[in-house]
């Protein structure tokens, strides 16, 4: 598709993660980004799996919604669901952005592409690779410094584990949530709570100390990277998410986003985090396979990874950026929006809004 042709076009865009909330889903950042883009309008179809995600009541964001099931359910009730929206909106483009779905949608790539509707996904293959539960042995194999970690399936494996490592350890689930973990008491009552959120197995993974950096990366699915952004948190959540954070100059960690991409041949969106020691060395703690939910910051820095990913869906080609603003930060807030009963009703009772 030319750059004319998609202006002349309104290109119908379905969204997954509109909960923003004090863990936020990069859904409603990833919307603002597209929408922001003077290179081609867009109609956007929220997809949401709760009836109280904020995003889905911005109707200036999202021009209509739609519940899915939730991924637990398998790709045969999704692709029904979708095959139902898609008879009714039209669909050209899905961007999924929560972990735990995007198995289901990259299984989907083919079948949703003989229905015309594209997608921007890395392939199985470097999905799985870069799991958490792989991500040390993938390390090794490319080089790339990542902390050691045992896998555990029981809290009895727990103590063998925390043999292997000093304290602090921190203990992770298989999707979100990690905890740091300073006695053998403090490990098994994280182990038990991550358990009972996100089931096993269980990582435990060596305590790296230093100052952790965010980066945003966007690769073409050739190895070339089009954009990668570092940001370091300025505030952070008591879950440990960035409620503010700046962009920074240094490009050992745009040359670390390269390295990932090239091997990988990503294709989309993808976060690394990173933990900078003092002696310099930089450890990738987790690879996050979709954008983060700041990644607003890159289009308010001059990089509009939403927007070039629908570009690239869509089948223009996108020159990688050399430049972005320096010293950019971003600050999250809370806002109070009012809705009405009747909408809440509409979309918990017909599955739509």
């Amino acid at each position: 598709m030319t750059k004319n042709s998609s202006k002349n076009k309104v290109i119908v865009i379905a969204v997954t993660a509109l909960n923003a909330i004090d863990s936020p889903g990069p859904g409603v950042a990833v919307i603002r980004a597209i929408r922001e883009c003077p290179d081609f309008k867009v109609r956007i179809i929220g997809l949401s799996y709760e009836s109280l995600e904020p995003g889905l009541y911005m109707h200036d964001l999202v021009d209509k919604t739609y519940q899915i099931p939730y991924p637990s359910g398998g790709t045969d009730s999704l692709m029904n669901r979708l095959k139902f929206i898609h008879e009714k909106e039209n669909i050209d483009l899905i961007i999924p952005n929560f972990d735990a779905e995007l198995f289901n949608f990259i299984k989907l790539r083919e079948k949703l592409k003989e229905m015309g509707i594209r997608t921007f996904l890395p392939d199985i293959e470097p999905f799985e690779a870069r799991d958490k539960i792989k991500l040390y042995e993938f390390g090794k194999k490319h080089g790339l410094l990542v902390p050691k970690d045992k896998i555990i399936h029981n809290v009895k494996e727990l103590s063998k584990a925390i043999d292997e490592f000093d304290f602090p350890l921190v203990v992770k689930g298989k999707f979100y949530d990690a905890i740091i973990a300073k006695t053998e008491e403090e490990a098994e009552n994280a182990f038990y709570k991550i358990q009972a959120k996100w089931g096993l197995p269980i990582i435990v993974q060596e305590f790296i100390k230093g100052t952790e950096i965010n980066i945003a990366a966007l690769g073409d699915g050739e190895g070339v990277t089009i954009s990668a952004i570092p940001m370091r948190k300025l505030y952070i959540t008591d879950k440990g998410k960035a409620w503010s954070g700046i962009t920074l100059d240094d490009e050992k960690f745009i040359d670390l986003a390269k390295k990932f991409v090239k091997v990988t041949r990503w294709r989309g969106g993808c976060e690394l985090e990173v933990m900078q020691t003092a002696d310099g060395k930089s450890y990738i703690m987790e690879v996050n396979p979709r954008f983060p939910a700041w990644i607003y910051l890159t289009a308010a820095s001059g990089q509009n990874q939403p927007a070039s990913l629908v570009k690239m869906a869509m089948g223009e080609k996108v020159e990688p950026f050399t430049e972005y603003e320096v010293g950019k930060i971003f600050v999250r807030y809370a806002w109070d929006l009012i809705t009405d009963i009747g909408e809440f009703l509409k979309i918990s009772g017909n599955g739509e809004l």
